[in-house]
């Protein structure tokens, strides 16, 4: 049998080519100053009482002292050929600006089982996503296989078909694929140690089953969906794939090797759409450098900038 290390360093060899004429980007912040931070993440601060300097120093409490959650991020980074900074990173930002985290791995493990009894649906006005994306309007999508394409295709159709319209007599709102069918508790909702978005984790679902062996999410049991990302052993292979498409995105298509910094790695995990991003910075510097100026770096956002800020005191978790 071919061990998953194996298999993992086959399916990233391709990588290391592109690599080698790759334009690195270095460790570090482009901004002296942090971005802005989104006035969501200002408000859902406020509202718990708490600052997001404590909320950082919660999580890099729970990293430090869990000697276990370590062990398995640096497993998990091992698997898709990365390091567990950038593991690290996602997790820190998300705990940072997004929710706070549980005092103890253990209520993680609780909250999954939890999820996974529960009655839930990925649904927009009673229609099922399931349902919802064999309408006509989806046939581009309807021979593709893999399931990052897949999602992507049907993402990029509602953006372009369904978002912010009337369709065949129904208002869809002006907002995200992801938004609107698959956070069916409230908005923004994400989930788990890595705070999953379900759409990205049905994404890269083939991805982890290839590499680590998990079985493949199905909308159709969103259970399984929130388990998965609820479940630290779960899920941290998720996390980390994510994490190694962003890299690949921007190494085939923008030429940036963006390995060595942990905050523009952060930045992906946090805003996403990858691919879509490295294709508009490839277009952008082609268009700067016909007109005789240098190409811009991949940037670091309020989020990637915290952990590049803080990057010598999570060093010190490996």
């Amino acid at each position: 049998m071919i061990s998953q290390s194996f298999f993992a360093a086959l399916l990233f060899a391709g990588t290391v080519c592109a690599a080698a004429a790759a334009t690195i980007v270095p460790p570090g912040n482009r901004s002296a100053d942090q971005p802005g931070v989104p006035g969501a993440s200002t408000k859902r601060t406020n509202a718990g009482r708490t600052t997001f300097e404590a909320k950082y120093q919660k999580i890099y409490r729970l990293l430090r002292r869990d000697e276990a959650l370590r062990a398995k991020i640096a497993a998990a980074a091992a698997q898709y050929a990365i390091e567990p900074i950038h593991i690290v990173g996602a997790i820190v930002g998300e705990h940072t600006y997004n929710v706070d985290a549980y005092d103890r791995l253990q209520t993680y493990y609780v909250k999954a089982v939890a999820y996974l009894k529960s009655d839930v649906s990925f649904s927009y006005r009673g229609e099922d996503v399931t349902d919802f994306v064999q309408r006509p309007q989806f046939a581009a999508c309807s021979g593709i296989t893999g399931s990052y394409e897949l999602w992507t295709c049907r993402e990029l159709v509602w953006d372009q078909v369904f978002r912010g319209r009337n369709v065949d007599g129904t208002d869809f709102p002006d907002d995200r694929f992801s938004a609107t069918f698959f956070q069916p508790f409230y908005a923004g909702q994400t989930f788990g140690l890595g705070q999953l978005n379900p759409l990205t984790a049905l994404q890269i679902s083939d991805l982890v089953h290839t590499v680590s062996g998990l079985a493949r999410l199905d909308a159709e049991r969103p259970s399984q969906v929130y388990e998965t990302i609820m479940d630290p052993d779960l899920t941290l292979p998720y996390v980390a794939a994510t994490i190694r498409n962003a890299i690949d995105a921007y190494l085939t298509i923008a030429g940036f090797d963006i390995s060595q910094n942990p905050g523009i790695t952060a930045t992906l995990y946090n805003v996403g759409n990858p691919e879509a991003r490295a294709t508009a910075l490839r277009a952008e510097n082609e268009m700067r450098l016909s007109e005789g100026l240098e190409g811009r770096l991949p940037e670091e956002n309020y989020y990637g900038w915290l952990i590049n800020e803080k990057l010598p005191e999570l060093r010190t978790l490996f």
